[in-house]
C-alpha cells in the first residue's frame, strides 16, 4: 500500500491530509497562520509561517495515523494565490512578509502598465477578472519601485505552494495553474506573454519556470525530511493553485462539470476547454490541473459571512439557547428559516456586506433589507437572508451559463453546505439539482491528493477522482418554489443595481 500527502495551504493556515493509493481519507490535521493589516489595502503574510505550519501540521498527522512513512510515495500543496515570495539565487527568502492575494497595494502600478496595454484585451487573453492590483506582476512592479535593493536581489519571485515546494526541495518551479494568476500569462497559449512582461519592465528572468501540475519537481532534501519527519526521497509534484485543486477535488473534470463553494465569500466554478472570459461581467479564469483545461468562476464577497451577520447581530442571544440544548446555533437559524414561506413575504436581501464583486456595478456596493413592513418576522428575515445569498450566486451562475454549458447537478462544497435547508434553496433557486457528497470541505485537498497520485503513477488519469465522490444526498428542484424564485430574481437584480447607486452616493459623503 503505497499513500500520499497532500496540503491545502489557504490564508488561514494549512491542512495536512493522508490519503491511500485509492484516494480514501485518512486523517487530517490543521495548523493557522496569522495575516497582518500594517496599511490600508496591504494584506500580508510570512512565508516562513507557511512552512511552519506545513511542518507542524505533517508532523501531527504523522502522529495521529500510524501508517509506515516509507510507504509514502508523493505529496503535493495546493496553495493561495496571486503570491509573489522574493528569493535570492541560493533560495533565501529576501523579506520578512510578503503580500497575499486580496493585497491591493500596487494600484498606481497597474494603471501605469495600461496605459500601454489594452485592459480589455488583456483580460480575454489572462482571464484575470480581480482587480488587476491583486495580480502578481503589478505586486512584483510596486516591489521594484518601492523596494528596488529586494527586487535587485531577487533571483526568482515564487507563489505560496511554490515557497513551499523550495523549501522542500530547493527547486525554483512554478506551474500553469499558478501562473495563469500572474498577469501575464496567455491562457490559451499556456505561456507567459513577452509584451505584457516587457510593459511591466520586470526581468522576465526573475518569472518562475512553468511546468505541468503533475510534474514531479523533485525529492525532499535530506533537511527537509529531518524537518518535516519523513523519509528522504519522497518525490513532491508541482501541485497547483487552489482554485484549480478545489475544481479538481469537486470532481469537475469535464467540459460543464461545476461546483459551488459556500464558505465566508462562496464562488460557482466550472470546468471546461475554453475558459469562460467576458470583459463586462469579469469571470476570473484559472489554468485547471488537468493540461488543457480551465477552472472559470464568478464569485461574491460575502456568503457566509453575511449569515454569521446576521447571527452576530440580531440573533445572539441563541448562542446561548443552542449550548443548552447542545445544537449548532445555525441549525436553530435554519430551522426557523422554514417555518417561513418561499420569497419570505416579498422581504430580498442582498448579501453585499463586504462589497461588490465584478457581478456588480460598483465595487461600493452595499447591502440592505428592501420591502420590510410591520408584519415582517423574524422568521422572514433569516429566510431572507439565505435565500439573497442563494440569488445572488444564481446571477453569478448565470453569467457561466450564458457562455459555457454547465450540467443540470451542481455540487455543493464548504461548510455552508452541511445545511439541507439551505442546499434545498440552491435547488430552487439555481433550477438544478442539489448534490452532497462525502467530500464536503476537503476539495482542495483531494485535488492536491489526485495531483500527487499521477504524478508518482499510482493513478493513471484524473477521472478517479470521480470514483471517490460518494453521494449522501440529492434535491431537486421544487417546482412550486422555482416559480416565486424566478418572479424574484430581475427584482432581485433591479435591487442590486440601485444598491450599487446608493453604495457610491455614500462612498463620496464626506462624513
Amino acid at each position: 500500500m503505497a499513500f500520499i500527502l497532500s496540503y491545502d495551504l489557504g490564508t488561514g493556515g494549512t491542512k495536512a491530509s493522508l490519503y491511500d493509493e485509492s484516494g480514501r481519507s485518512l486523517a487530517s490535521t490543521f495548523v493557522s497562520c496569522d495575516t497582518f493589516y500594517p496599511r490600508e489595502q496591504w494584506h500580508e503574510q510570512r512565508p516562513d509561517d507557511w512552512w511552519r505550519s506545513v511542518v507542524e501540521s505533517t508532523r501531527s498527522l504523522l502522529n495521529s495515523a500510524p501508517v509506515d512513512r516509507n510507504e509514502i510515495a508523493c505529496l503535493a500543496v495546493s496553495g493561495h494565490s496571486l503570491g509573489v515570495t522574493p528569493v535570492d539565487a541560493q533560495g533565501n527568502l529576501l523579506t520578512e512578509t510578503t503580500p497575499i492575494w486580496s493585497d491591493g497595494r500596487a494600484d498606481a502600478q497597474a494603471r501605469r502598465f495600461f496605459e500601454s496595454v489594452d485592459e480589455r484585451t488583456w483580460y480575454l487573453t489572462t482571464g484575470n477578472g480581480f482587480p488587476a492590483a491583486n495580480y502578481g506582476i503589478f505586486k512584483i512592479m510596486w516591489l521594484r519601485d518601492e523596494r528596488p535593493d529586494v527586487y535587485a536581489r531577487t533571483a526568482c519571485f515564487l507563489g505560496t505552494k511554490d515557497y513551499v515546494n523550495l523549501r522542500m526541495t530547493g527547486v525554483m518551479v512554478t506551474d500553469h495553474s499558478y501562473a495563469s494568476g500572474s498577469g501575464v500569462y496567455s491562457l490559451r497559449d499556456r505561456r507567459y506573454v513577452d509584451e505584457y512582461i516587457a510593459a511591466s519592465g520586470v526581468d522576465a528572468a526573475k518569472l518562475p519556470r512553468i511546468v505541468e501540475s503533475a510534474e514531479v519537481i523533485g525529492a525532499l532534501t535530506a533537511e527537509a525530511a529531518q524537518i518535516m519527519g519523513l523519509p528522504q526521497g519522497v518525490r513532491v509534484a508541482a501541485g497547483g493553485v487552489d482554485n484549480a485543486c478545489m475544481c479538481l477535488g469537486a470532481a469537475c473534470t469535464h467540459d460543464g462539470d461545476s461546483y459551488t463553494s459556500l464558505g465566508s465569500s462562496a464562488w460557482i466554478a466550472v470546468a471546461s476547454h475554453e475558459p469562460v472570459v467576458n470583459a463586462d461581467r469579469r469571470p476570473y479564469v484559472f489554468a485547471h490541473c488537468i493540461p488543457g483545461m480551465f477552472a472559470s468562476a464568478t464569485s461574491i464577497f460575502s456568503a457566509g459571512n453575511s449569515f454569521r451577520w446576521f447571527k452576530n447581530t440580531l440573533f445572539s442571544h441563541l448562542e446561548a439557547e443552542a449550548e443548552r440544548e447542545g445544537k449548532d446555533v445555525y441549525d436553530l437559524l435554519t430551522a426557523l428559516a422554514a417555518t417561513a414561506p418561499a420569497g419570505s413575504h416579498k422581504l430580498i436581501f442582498n448579501p453585499s456586506l463586504a462589497g461588490g464583486s465584478g457581478l456588480d456595478r460598483s465595487s461600493h456596493v452595499r447591502g440592505c433589507y428592501t420591502g420590510l413592513t410591520l408584519g415582517h418576522t423574524a422568521a422572514d428575515m433569516a429566510r431572507a437572508t439565505l435565500e439573497g445569498i442563494c440569488l445572488n450566486l444564481r446571477l453569478a451562475m448565470d453569467v457561466l451559463e450564458a457562455q459555457t454549458h454547465l450540467s443540470d447537478e451542481m455540487l455543493i462544497v464548504g461548510g455552508g453546505g452541511k445545511s439541507r435547508f439551505w442546499r434545498s434553496l440552491f435547488a430552487s433557486i439555481y433550477d438544478k439539482t442539489i448534490i452532497q457528497t462525502n467530500v464536503g470541505q476537503d476539495a482542495g485537498s483531494l485535488g492536491a491528493a489526485a495531483v500527487a497520485a499521477v504524478a508518482c503513477g499510482l493513478w493513471d488519469g484524473y477521472d478517479r477522482v470521480r470514483e471517490i465522490h460518494t453521494r449522501l444526498d440529492a434535491i431537486a428542484p421544487d417546482p412550486a418554489e422555482r416559480e416565486v424564485y424566478a418572479a424574484m430574481l430581475p427584482v432581485f437584480q433591479r435591487i442590486a443595481d440601485l444598491q450599487s447607486d446608493v453604495g457610491d452616493l455614500l462612498h463620496a459623503l464626506n462624513v
